[in-house]
C-alpha cells in the first residue's frame, strides 16, 4: 500500500495539490473571513495538520531516496549556495509547502485580528490578497490600516 502512495504522490504530483489544496482556504478568508468555516477550518489548527503531514511525506519520501539533508544547511552559507539548493526539486518543494503554510498562517492571523477590532472585511481584502502571494508585504499594508482602528502605534501586541 505504501508503494501505492508513493507512485501515486509524485513530487509533481503533490506540487499540484499543494497549489489547489490550498486555494479553497484562502477563498474562504477573503470572503467568508467572519464565517464558522473560517474560524474552525481555516483559523484553526486543521490546515496546518494538513501541512505537516504533507512535510513530513515529502522528508519520508526524500529520506527513502538518499536526499540529502545535509546539504540543507548549506542555505546559510551564501546566495550561491541557496541557489544550488534550489536547483534540487526535493528542496525547492518543501520550501514551498513551507511558503505555502507560512503565509496561510498569516493570512488566518490578519483575518482574526481584522474581526477583534471590527475592521470590514472590504478593507482587509486587499492586504489578505497582497499577504496570498507576498506575505511581509500584505502584513505590513495590513498593520499600517490596523494603526487606525487600534487607534494606537504599537510595533507588538
Amino acid at each position: 500500500m505504501i508503494e501505492q502512495i508513493n507512485n501515486f504522490f509524485t513530487v509533481p504530483m503533490i506540487y499540484l495539490w499543494l497549489n489547489l489544496g490550498v486555494l479553497p482556504f484562502w477563498i474562504v478568508l477573503l470572503f467568508f473571513p467572519s464565517s464558522g468555516v473560517s474560524k474552525y477550518m481555516v483559523r484553526s489548527i486543521f490546515p496546518f495538520m494538513i501541512f505537516s503531514f504533507v512535510y513530513a511525506y515529502l522528508l519520508y519520501y526524500f529520506f527513502l531516496t538518499e536526499f540529502d539533508f545535509k546539504n540543507n544547511f548549506n542555505l546559510y552559507l551564501g546566495l550561491e549556495q541557496l541557489s544550488g539548493l534550489f536547483s534540487k526539486t526535493g528542496f525547492l518543494i518543501m520550501f514551498w509547502c513551507h511558503f505555502l503554510a507560512i503565509n496561510l498562517f498569516c493570512g488566518a492571523w490578519i483575518v482574526s485580528d481584522s474581526l477583534k477590532f471590527s475592521m470590514s472585511k472590504f478593507l482587509v481584502f486587499f492586504p489578505l490578497l497582497i499577504t496570498y502571494f507576498i506575505g511581509p508585504i500584505g502584513l505590513f499594508i495590513y498593520w499600517l490600516i490596523r494603526i487606525f482602528f487600534a487607534k494606537k502605534l504599537s510595533l507588538y501586541d
